[in-house]
């Protein structure tokens, strides 16, 4: 069976790049990175540029590394670093290397004393709020530090005492010396190192001084010999420092930047500082909350990576920006789990139903299809007695026209089981409805040939007897509208993308894991949660519902 994450597979511009310097012989094998910075977890669009860097190196038979950029010990944890590793492979990729920006801060070190001798970066004196007073307008140049001229001696001296920790943090910094009045903000001499007297995960108190993300990342890419630097479209801007890093670096391997749109979902935020905001404020449940767009939320949810990799190749590679809709994604689960996930039934809002004229005490076992969309996966044993319970909402006392559901003197097919009617209704004290009764007819049972007579309603329901209590979350979109919308995007956080509903399964869930996921009849696919089911206690997460009017775009 041909799976659909092998029908997707879509031209981009990076690749033919690729092809075009494998043929020309600029370079003679792939050499890709994925380079996160360790101060978060990874969202779905890492994800987008997880496939990407791994799949192409796959594709012409390179290599990908997973390369950390922890070069800010004061946000970075080694949780993080963990939490990426487990996504990446998660996704279903395995790197080649495995890196540290860390590895390489001897080695940076010296490629600025380096720039230091050449005359091309200088120890600053300057705080950061006069280095932006200083470093012009879009109209007008910017301004020369009065530290820009020292001799190459003295910063030699005052670079080596900032590494042995004389110097207080934002006390002194080193610059490049490129060009203050460059059209590009980026080359106006650019901080390289700054000071900070914090403990890093990797090394400790060995450094009390860090390079910045713009000087450590060419490097980094350049040490490893990486041929296709891939990063999004905002570091476009950068790409002029990157090339002037590692050339007045004297790099032996020159790496090539290529930038691509990155991607965008509705009612999604798609910043690790928003969500890292959502999680210290405990607006949601940790950065696996499944409702956070996080690798760790979507797979705690219940999405699969197969839908995901088949989700970032649909969405394509692109030099402009666009936002993605995020039912998108939802289809492409669907999709995937529609052969996959065994069908079973659950009653989310139970409504007792005693079917009178069935004997007391009487247990049958009916027999249904586990996934009727796969007949390879057999079939199931289903417990019907004389109590069940149904949904609240599949019973009305007084209903609309063309209502086709159980009320007073209506029939209706029990999924799998009987016709039954409903004769009585019992209430409690405030007038709501509490219990229904019914009666079957022996003859309507399913599978039986039964043509009597037809029923417009079917309902699902579950044995009272036997069934197993659970919980079940619901959820909706967290950000009721994008990150650009008005105000802050907490004041856009939705009340409702969380519900909780007490209900029952099928027992044949008993021997249920966390991670399993099912189709439950009318109500979607769910996942059992893994970080509240319990022995005692089964917890579901609503992945998606079973039918959206989203639909691919033709080609």
């Amino acid at each position: 069976m041909i799976s659909l994450e092998n029908k997707v597979a879509a031209s981009n511009f990076i690749r033919n790049i690729m092809i075009d310097d494998l043929q020309e012989g600029k370079v003679k094998e792939i050499i890709t990175r994925f380079p996160p910075e360790p101060n978060g977890y990874l969202h779905i669009g890492h994800a987008k540029a997880i496939c990407l860097n791994f799949e192409l190196a796959r594709e012409f038979s390179g290599k990908a590394n997973l390369r950390f950029d922890d070069t800010n010990p004061v946000k970075e944890d080694i949780e993080y670093v963990e939490a990426i590793k487990r996504d990446v492979q998660w996704l279903g990729f395995e790197w080649d290397g495995l890196f540290f920006a860390s590895d390489y801060f001897e080695e940076m070190y010296n490629r600025a004393v380096l720039l230091i001798k050449k005359g091309l970066a200088y120890v600053d004196d300057l705080s950061p709020e006069e280095m932006r007073k200083m470093r012009g307008t879009w109209t007008e140049p910017g301004t020369d530090s009065p530290f820009r001229n020292r001799s190459v001696e003295e910063n030699l001296d005052l670079f080596a005492r900032m590494r042995q920790g004389e110097f207080k943090d934002g006390e002194k910094v080193l610059r490049a010396k490129i060009d203050m009045a460059s059209q590009n903000f980026n080359m106006r001499d650019p901080v390289l190192y700054r000071i900070s007297h914090a403990t890093h995960h990797n090394t400790g108190d060995k450094w009390c001084i860090y390079p910045m993300y713009d000087f450590a990342h060419p490097l980094e890419d350049a040490i490893e010999g990486v041929t296709h630097s891939l990063c999004s479209l905002e570091f476009e801007d950068h790409r002029p420092l990157y090339d002037w890093v590692v050339r007045e670096c004297e790099m032996e391997s020159v790496p090539r930047q290529y930038e691509f749109a990155r991607l965008n979902l509705t009612n999604t935020v798609m910043s690790k500082r928003k969500l890292k905001q959502l999680v210290d404020e405990n607006v949601v449940d940790g950065w696996d909350d499944p409702r956070m767009p996080t690798i760790a939320g979507f797979r705690r949810r219940g999405y699969t990576p197969e839908a995901i990799r088949t989700f970032a190749r649909e969405v394509g590679v692109a030099r402009a920006n666009s936002t993605v809709d995020e039912k998108m994604l939802e289809y492409f689960i669907r999709e995937d789990l529609k052969l996959k996930a065994p069908r079973t039934m659950a009653v989310l809002n139970p409504l007792k139903v005693v079917i009178t004229n069935y004997p007391e005490g009487q247990v049958e076992m009916l027999e249904a299809e586990i996934n009727p969309e796969n007949p390879e996966m057999g079939n199931r044993q289903i417990p019907f007695s004389r109590e069940i319970y149904i949904e609240q909402d599949d019973f009305m006392e007084n209903p609309p026209s063309k209502y086709f559901r159980l009320f007073p003197g209506n029939e209706v097919r029990l999924k799998h089981a009987y016709f039954i009617k409903c004769n009585d209704v019992v209430k409690d004290a405030d007038g709501n409805v509490i219990e229904i009764h019914c009666t079957y007819d022996i003859e309507t049972k399913s599978g039986s040939g039964f043509t009597g007579r037809k029923v417009k309603g079917t309902i699902h329901w579950v044995d009272a007897t036997n069934a197993l209590p659970a919980e079940f979350r619901l959820y909706e979109p967290l950000i009721m509208d994008d990150e650009d919308a008005e105000g802050t995007f907490l004041d856009n956080v939705n009340p409702n993308s969380l519900e909780v509903l007490q209900g029952y399964v099928e027992p044949n869930m008993k021997e249920t894991k966390p991670q399993d996921k099912y189709q439950f009849f009318r109500h979607g696919y769910f996942n059992v949660d893994p970080k509240h089911t319990t022995d005692d206690k089964l917890v579901f997460n609503r992945i998606v519902s079973l039918k959206s009017s989203f639909e691919l775009p033709k080609a």
